[in-house]
Parts: C-alpha cells; sequence; structure tokens
C-alpha cells in the first residue's frame, strides 16, 4: 500500500510537469502576446531550464519548445536564455536526445539568433553549429527542416557569421534538402542558401562551387508560391556580386521561361523576380542585351505600369540599367515604352527612394544623345524633374539624383519646345544648360528663331542676370546674335520705358 502511494506521488508530479511546460507553451504561442511579460515576470526561464533535463522525454522537448516560443518574442528574452546558460545545455543534450527534441532545441536557437547579430554569434559560441549541422543528416524532415532554419538565421546577418555556418559544412547539405519532396524543407533550405550567398562574391562563389545553381534553377517554375520566392531570392543574391556569377546563371537558361514569373498572383515572388532580372541585366551589356533578346524589357515595362510601391522598385532599376549601357539598349526601353512608364511612376509613387529611383533611370534614358534625350523630354519629365529638385519637401537623395538626371539630359536635349519651361523656372546652376542647348540650336534653325521670339523665350533670356564674362553670358551672347540688334533691345529689360521717354519728348513740330 505504501509503495502504491509512492509511485501515485510521482506520477502527479509527473503529470504536473507535464501539464506545466505543456501550459506555459500554449500561453507562449506568437499568437498570445500578452502573456509573455507575465511570464517573464513569474520566472518562467529559472523554472523551464531544469526541465531541459528531465527524465520525462516529453517534458525535456515541451520545455524548449517553450523556450523558443519566448525567445521568438523579443531580443530581451532571447538574451535571458543566453545568461540563463540555456544554449549550452541544449547543445550538450542535443546528441542523445529524440527527434521531438532536435526540432525544439533548433527552433531555440533559430528563436534566440534572429534578433541580432549579436545573438546569433551567442548561438554559434555555445557550440551550436555542429549539432545544428547534424540535424541536417537526420531522416526527419521536420528536425531538418528547423535546422536550416536556424542556419539561415544565424547567416543572414553578416559575411563573418555566414562564413562560420559555411566552415560547419552545412552548405552540401542544404542542397541536398533542396532535392527533398517536402515543400516547407525546399523552401526554407533555398533562404538558408539566400542568406549565405548574400555578404560577399566569395560567399555566393563557395555556394554555387557546391552546385547550387543546378539545384535552384530547375525550382524557378514551381506551382508553390514560398519556394518560388525564396529560389528567386537566392539567385538573386547570387547574381548580384559579380559578372561571371551571373553569367553561371544565365547559363542554367532561366529565360525567357522567369519572364512569366512577373506576372504571378503573389506580390513577393514579382518583386524577387524583378530583381534577379535587375541583378543580371545591370553587370554588362551583354547580359542586358541577352534579357532584350529574350523580351525582358517588354516585359519589364508591363510590370513597371501594372505594380505600385516597393514591388516596383527594381523594374524602374532595371530599364535604368538596360538604359545605362549603351545607345541601343536605351533605345529598346524607349521603343517599349519605357519613358511613359516611368514617367507615370515619377508622378504616382509616394515613396522618395522610388522616386529618386526613377528620376536616375529617365537620366540614363536620356544621356546618350540628342534623340534619346528628345524621347524622355517630349513625354513633360523635365519640369517634373526639375520640381523634385527645387522641392524642399524631396529627401536630399531626390534632389541629387533629380539634379543628376536633368543635367544628364540638358547637356543632350535639342528639343526646344521642352526646353522653354526651364527658362522661366529654373535657378542659375541649370539655368546655364538650359541656355547652353539653345546657344546651339538658334543659329542654325530660323523658324525656332521666330518661335523663340513669340513665346517669350528672348524676352526672358534678356531678364536673366549674369557675371560678365561667365560661361552663362556667353550663352546669352550668342543667342542674342542670332537676332537683328533692334529685337534684341526691344525684349531687353527697361525697353518699354526707354520707348515712353522718347514717346514723352517727342515733339511732332519739330519733326515736320
Amino acid at each position: 500500500m505504501t509503495s502504491r502511494k509512492i509511485i501515485q506521488v510521482f506520477e502527479q508530479y509527473q503529470k504536473a510537469r507535464i501539464q506545466f511546460v505543456q501550459t506555459v507553451a500554449e500561453l507562449a504561442a506568437t499568437s498570445k502576446r500578452t502573456n509573455i511579460e507575465p511570464l517573464r515576470d513569474a520566472g518562467v526561464m529559472a523554472l523551464l531550464r531544469p526541465l531541459l533535463l528531465d527524465v520525462v522525454p516529453t517534458v525535456q522537448h515541451t520545455a524548449a519548445l517553450a523556450l523558443g516560443r519566448l525567445a521568438v518574442h523579443n531580443d530581451a528574452l532571447a538574451e535571458a536564455i543566453v545568461k540563463a546558460d540555456i544554449l549550452p545545455q541544449l547543445v550538450h543534450s542535443l546528441v542523445k536526445q529524440n527527434i521531438y527534441y532536435k526540432e525544439a532545441a533548433a527552433f531555440v536557437f533559430r528563436a534566440v539568433a534572429r534578433h541580432s547579430p549579436e545573438l546569433a554569434q551567442n548561438v554559434v559560441d555555445s557550440g551550436a553549429l555542429d549539432s545544428l549541422v547534424a540535424c541536417l543528416e537526420e531522416f526527419n524532415p521536420a528536425v531538418k527542416q528547423e535546422a536550416a532554419w536556424a542556419l539561415g538565421c544565424i547567416a543572414r546577418h553578416n559575411e563573418e557569421l555566414s562564413m562560420a555556418v559555411v566552415d560547419a559544412g552545412a552548405v552540401p547539405l542544404l542542397l541536398l534538402c533542396l532535392q527533398e519532396p517536402e515543400i516547407a524543407l525546399k523552401s526554407i533550405a533555398a533562404s538558408a542558401i539566400s542568406d549565405i550567398s548574400k555578404h560577399s562574391p566569395e560567399l555566393a562563389q563557395t555556394v554555387v562551387d557546391a552546385g547550387a545553381i543546378g539545384h535552384l534553377c530547375p525550382l524557378v517554375m514551381s506551382p508553390n508560391v514560398m519556394l518560388k520566392k525564396q529560389v528567386f531570392s537566392a539567385l538573386s543574391q547570387i547574381s548580384k556580386h559579380t559578372v561571371d556569377l551571373a553569367e553561371r546563371v544565365v547559363e542554367a537558361e532561366i529565360f525567357p521561361a522567369v519572364l512569366t514569373c512577373l506576372k504571378d498572383s503573389d506580390k513577393c515572388v514579382q518583386k524577387n523576380v524583378a530583381t534577379l532580372v535587375r541583378e543580371i541585366a545591370k553587370h554588362s551589356p551583354e547580359l542586358a542585351q541577352l534579357i532584350v533578346n529574350a523580351g525582358g524589357v517588354a516585359a519589364m515595362v508591363d510590370f513597371v505600369r501594372e505594380t505600385t510601391g516597393n514591388v516596383r522598385l527594381p523594374g524602374i532599376m532595371m530599364l535604368g540599367y538596360v538604359a545605362a549601357h549603351s545607345e541601343m539598349l536605351a533605345m529598346a526601353v524607349i521603343v517599349s515604352r519605357g519613358v511613359v512608364e516611368l514617367s507615370r511612376a515619377l508622378d504616382e509613387e509616394q515613396e522618395e527612394h522610388i522616386r529618386a529611383a526613377t528620376a536616375w533611370s529617365l537620366g540614363q534614358l536620356g544621356r546618350h544623345s540628342p534623340e534619346h534625350a528628345k524621347a524622355v523630354a517630349e513625354v513633360n519629365v523635365l519640369p517634373k524633374l526639375l520640381h523634385c529638385y527645387l522641392s524642399t519637401s524631396s529627401s536630399e537623395d531626390m534632389q541629387l539624383k533629380a539634379k543628376k538626371a536633368l543635367k544628364n539630359l540638358l547637356q543632350k536635349c535639342v528639343h526646344l519646345p521642352a526646353l522653354e519651361p526651364l527658362l522661366h523656372d529654373a535657378p542659375p546652376n541649370i539655368l546655364k544648360h538650359v541656355v547652353a542647348q539653345f546657344s546651339k540650336v538658334l543659329p542654325h534653325d530660323a523658324k525656332a528663331r521666330r518661335v523663340f521670339v513669340t513665346t517669350g523665350g528672348l524676352k526672358k533670356v534678356q531678364e536673366i542676370k549674369t557675371e560678365p564674362g561667365s560661361a552663362l553670358q556667353e550663352f546669352i551672347n550668342t543667342i542674342n546674335n542670332c537676332f537683328p540688334e533692334e529685337i534684341v533691345r526691344f525684349y531687353s529689360p527697361g525697353y518699354s520705358e526707354t520707348l515712353l521717354e522718347r514717346v514723352e519728348q517727342y515733339n511732332p513740330m519739330t519733326a515736320q
């Protein structure tokens, strides 16, 4: 009878422990943020830590799950786990425990590492990397998934942490995860590859040398949105570093197929595809031409027309990168109505960084020749850029890019109807370029000279105050030399008063 009572006491104690960790895990769920502060204030960390070594496996892995859920919420709780010396304890137990414990422990490492480079470094210093890489070799896909996720969270912060993940031997095993049937595991492995690749050409090259492109590219047409999103992200991070890496991606023959994904139903997939195309196009005229030949410019112009905000941004930049390479490539963008859509984006977008990128792209389109500049100026871009440059509400980056774009366009533009409004509104540093263009065209175009007079251009030029001997004064002199002296005098400031004085002084009797 006494023996039975003792067993009963232990059974009750075991049930109480199980109930406690399960309840805490439930209370710490991500959807129940209001419970986190009371749990912390009640000293939940100190109570959970010894339960990681409990004799009952269910208690162990549920305690680890609860800790992970707490750490996910904020960096203060993650730091509390580090300070409580829980990470080395998890590492020590990981090798001997069952799959449920391994999954929960990897979750804790992920939850801690995600917040900051310092916390990720704490995870590395605890010795977790080797254990996490070993988890990638587990048969159970849930364990592999959680380990891959944790490795990605460590790698994403900086080059040093990413290199630590690589040195631990994670990359070949992550690539094997891409071949598993589970979509969630594939997606997280692709995300980890992306996080490793993004920091430097050396890391991206390491990933490519391990065969990443051959594993990623067949997945670009997957019907699964999450997988496509991560695959395109990984390919973008690889492509962005060097011409050679971008060429390696292109050699996998992803064009023109990937361009269809610019119309994907998921905005994030659309953005990541546009980013990939941008990162490839920026490197060289040859790569940009390949994209043009595949129909990439026309597809990207459609993309810019149909999207808004940050989704639209990589498309806007891609058109600018293509245009920057050569006259012919810039004309390919113009012919595909790229100028019209970029001008519309400059009107529509609210975010300064998007408008600044649009101004930059327009400048790249128009800087090559008078024909290019005319194509940009004809859609009324010049006054818009001038407004962006002069507006006190514009950011410094917006003002700089608008100013640069204006100068690029003005130095090539000889389409005088587009230039004339700037005579009245431009500040001296911009006005100099405007007047310079008139001084180039008017000596050789009689019709333009007539229009220049009738629209008030000549009058406005006479009103410009300049320093004697300055470049601007020279341009004005060249313009004035295109017209009879009496016409120039007639439109000069004060001439009407001079005429009125002559009227007053005129004596008709003397004239007879």
